[in-house]
């Protein structure tokens, strides 16, 4: 499990099953045990305004300059 943040505010936006040695550079919505982020359309922002990625409806794309993340992936 991973926690996903902000990189501006460090708020916290998703607790994530990560499976895998890959990089986080998108999210599987069937992954995502907590959602904190604001959904404004197909965007996804922190609640400070930071854009952190885009709905792509299969799985979340996100900017890699965005986010934080901290935790152990599986796999």
């Amino acid at each position: 499990m991973i926690t996903i943040r902000c990189a501006k505010c460090k708020t916290k936006l998703f607790r994530y099953l990560k499976i895998g040695k890959g990089q986080v550079r998108h999210l599987w919505p069937s992954r995502i045990q907590e959602d904190n982020s604001i959904h404004d359309g197909n965007m996804i922002k922190c609640p400070c305004g930071n854009e952190i990625g885009k709905d792509e409806q299969k799985y979340i794309n996100l900017k890699r300059s965005a986010f934080t993340h901290t935790g152990r992936k599986f796999g």
